[in-house]
């Protein structure tokens, strides 16, 4: 199985589509929000489950603040993360993962790459395909693959 998960497009969806591209087939597309447009033509795009939720530049969207699903088994939890003071450290969403039963957190709104795991569990952060902020600057998302013996793996790539 194959994810793919991108954060904070901001409407300029080139390299959103240049990833997408790059990377189908997926079994699974996540958008952690700050997208800034109904993403129907993404629900429409994928022959697959689509999982967006709104993030703190998201005012008009009717989107959810989270989602919760399973991949493979594992619990999930999707939420933008503005509302969690994720720019002091990373133990606010463990806390959240911890709140909501989670093994993955996923979250955006940084703009910048994060794959770290702590108490079980696991926290992603896809950076910012449109407005990195990590050194470099370089455009970034997530892959998740989860093999036929259900051992995942995460990995940050680079436009």
């Amino acid at each position: 199985m194959k994810v793919l998960i991108v954060s904070d497009t901001h409407g300029y969806e080139g390299n959103m589509w240049k990833v997408i591209y790059r990377e189908e087939p997926v079994d699974m597309f996540i958008h952690c929000g700050d997208i800034e447009h109904m993403p129907t033509e993404l629900v429409k795009y994928f022959d697959c489950p689509v999982h967006v939720v709104k993030g703190n530049n998201d005012y008009m969207l009717r989107l959810p603040e989270v989602d919760r699903f399973e991949i493979a088994g594992r619990r999930v939890v999707l939420t933008h993360g503005h509302h969690h003071n994720i720019y002091r450290n990373q133990d606010a969403m463990f806390y959240f993962g911890e709140e909501n039963h989670a093994d993955i957190v996923i979250f955006g709104h940084i703009h910048m790459p994060i794959i770290a795991e702590s108490r079980g569990i696991t926290i992603l952060n896809p950076g910012s395909l449109s407005l990195p902020r990590q050194a470099g600057g370089r455009p970034s998302y997530i892959i998740m693959t989860i093999s036929e013996r259900n051992e995942f793996d995460f990995v940050v790539r680079y436009i």
